[in-house]
């Protein structure tokens, strides 16, 4: 039985098929829309279809736009001899928050996974080589996420990069600052220890 009108239980069927949100929360942000004033509901449905209708990926490193090309492709400051390589756009932005790394990006759109069915040609590993044809590329940085796939992904794109002559290098993994060793797990430690420098 439904217990609302069809626009609002509509509302709510919508909202739970967004990634976290249960029926409940569903629900709380349903009924604080239609609080919401008019105008601030109107600003709230134009920006979801204006990201969906302008929103791209970038024609360089596949990073996410509203142009053809995403600022920091666009940027001539960056160092274009180093290519950090990334599963997801939401990568760049983590990166590029340290304010440390200065060269560009590839984003691969995902992992390799035979589990869930998605192979080398499922994402964007043709597009970066097609990059590397280019002389200026010395570096690639393999900074796909440190798990299962993650690593797969690194040790597959490395491979297929060895025989270019580009240096290849992978992202440190280990004890997060602030982390406590007795409860990092066995792989953390081990690269941890792996990573490790001369201070």
């Amino acid at each position: 039985m439904n217990y609302y009108a069809a626009p609002i239980a509509k509302l709510i069927e919508a909202f739970t098929k967004l990634p976290g949100i249960g029926s409940k929360t569903a629900q709380r942000l349903a009924f604080y829309l239609l609080d919401m004033p008019q105008n601030e509901a109107e600003e709230l449905a134009y920006a979801i279809i204006n990201a969906k209708r302008n929103v791209r990926y970038c024609e360089v490193c596949s990073n996410i736009t509203d142009n053809d090309r995403c600022n920091i492709c666009s940027d001539p400051k960056r160092d274009n001899s180093v290519i950090c390589v990334v599963e997801d756009p939401r990568d760049v932005v983590a990166m590029e928050k340290t304010r440390e790394y200065k060269g560009l990006y590839h984003v691969l759109h995902g992992a390799i996974s035979p589990m869930d069915g998605i192979g080398p040609d499922d994402i964007r590993i043709k597009e970066l080589l097609a990059r590397l044809g280019d002389d200026n590329v010395k570096e690639v940085i393999l900074a796909t996420n440190p798990n299962i796939e993650g690593e797969a992904t690194a040790m597959y794109i490395s491979k297929l990069i060895k025989p270019l002559g580009i240096k290849t290098t992978r992202i440190a993994h280990g004890v997060p600052v602030g982390g406590d060793l007795e409860y990092a797990d066995e792989v953390t430690l081990m690269k941890a220890l792996e990573g490790r420098r001369e201070i």
